[in-house]
C-alpha cells in the first residue's frame, strides 16, 4: 500500500495485526505496457486539474470531496484509504462506521500550499473489504470552507471509469501530481490477508510511491474523481504484501511488478442521502456493510 514506512509500522501497532502492511517505495524503473493495453482515448478538452481541494495527512493523502446531490451547507467530507485509518487497518471482512475523530488535515491550494487546517469529528465510513476507502465527516460545511479559503471540493464521478481514460493522481503529502491512463480493471486485486474488488490498473507513467495512498484519483476531462489511489506491486512477488496480484473471473492469478492501482469510487455516492448522510441500505449502495 502506498504508505510511508514509519507511518504504517505505527498503524500496524495500532491495529495489532500479525502481518506487515504493503508499503509502496519508490520505483527504480517504470514497468513495461501490458500487451493487452487499450489505446487511450481520444483527447478530450482538459480540465485544469491542481492541488486545489486535496488535502494532506499525517501519513497518507487526501480529497476533501462531495457527492452529486450534496448542498453547499452540507458537512464536508474527506477521502483516503482503508489502510489510512489512524486506528489502524480495518480487518478483512471490518466495516467501520460512525467511529469518533478528531484527525486533522492540511488543506492545500492549487500550488499545492498549505492554507488552512481542517478537523474531522467522525470516521463516516472505513473498510478495506472489496474496496479500500475511509470517508472523515468535518466540523465544517463546504460553505464554510469556500468563503474563507476560497476552495471548493472536488466532485465523485456516480458512473464507472472507462479503460484509456487519461487520469491525475494528486497527491497532498508530496505535493505531486502523476499523469497517466487508466489501463484496465483487475477482477480482483490480493494482497497479504485483503481482497479487491474491480480494482483500476495503471500505466506506466503513475508510477506511485509511499505516501500517496489516499490521493484522489481525477478524470482529466471531467475534473471528478473517479477513484482513490492505494497500493503497488514493488518486488514481483506473488499477492503477499507490497505486492498485489491480480485474479481474473476464473481464478488465473498475474504479477506485474512494478504496477500501481487505484480503488473505483463511483458506487459511493448511493450510500448518501441529504445532508451526506450515510445510508447503506439505500437500495443502489454496494458498498460492504457492518
Amino acid at each position: 500500500m502506498n504508505k510511508p514506512l514509519l507511518a504504517a509500522l505505527s498503524a500496524l501497532a495500532l491495529a495489532g495485526l500479525g502481518a506487515a502492511p504493503a508499503v509502496a517505495a519508490p520505483l527504480t524503473a517504470a514497468p513495461a505496457a501490458h500487451a493487452d493495453s487499450p489505446a487511450p482515448k481520444a483527447k478530450s478538452p482538459a480540465v485544469t486539474v491542481n492541488f486545489a481541494g486535496t488535502v494532506s495527512l499525517s501519513d497518507c493523502s487526501g480529497s476533501v470531496i462531495r457527492f452529486p446531490n450534496s448542498a453547499d451547507s452540507d458537512p464536508a467530507l474527506v477521502l483516503s484509504n482503508g489502510h489510512c485509518l489512524e486506528t489502524g487497518f480495518p480487518d478483512p471482512g471490518e466495516v467501520i462506521t460512525g467511529q469518533s475523530s478528531s484527525r486533522t488535515f492540511g488543506l492545500l491550494n492549487a500550488s499545492g500550499s498549505k492554507i488552512a487546517t481542517l478537523r474531522a469529528n467522525q470516521v463516516v465510513y472505513s473498510t478495506m473489504t472489496d474496496t479500500d476507502v475511509t470517508i472523515y465527516r468535518l466540523t465544517t460545511t463546504y460553505a464554510q470552507i469556500k468563503s474563507s479559503y476560497g476552495i471548493s471540493p472536488l466532485t465523485l464521478s456516480d458512473t464507472h471509469p472507462t479503460a484509456g481514460t487519461a487520469i491525475k493522481v494528486v497527491s497532498g503529502y508530496w505535493k505531486k501530481t502523476y499523469s497517466c491512463n487508466i489501463d484496465g480493471f483487475v477482477n480482483q486485486l490480493k494482497e497479504g490477508d485483503w481482497t479487491w474488488k474491480d480494482s483500476i490498473r495503471y500505466t506506466s507513467s503513475c508510477d506511485t510511491i509511499g505516501g500517496t495512498s489516499g490521493s484522489p484519483v481525477i478524470d482529466t476531462s471531467t475534473g471528478k474523481v473517479v477513484a482513490v489511489n492505494n497500493t503497488g506491486n514493488e518486488d514481483g512477488e506473488r499477492c503477499t504484501v507490497n505486492n498485489p496480484c491480480e485474479v481474473d473471473a476464473n481464478g488465473n492469478v498475474t504479477v506485474h511488478e512494478g504496477t500501481n492501482y487505484a480503488e473505483e469510487t463511483y458506487g459511493i455516492p448511493a450510500c448518501f442521502t441529504t445532508g451526506n448522510t450515510l445510508n447503506l441500505s439505500a437500495a443502489d449502495c454496494t458498498l460492504p456493510k457492518p
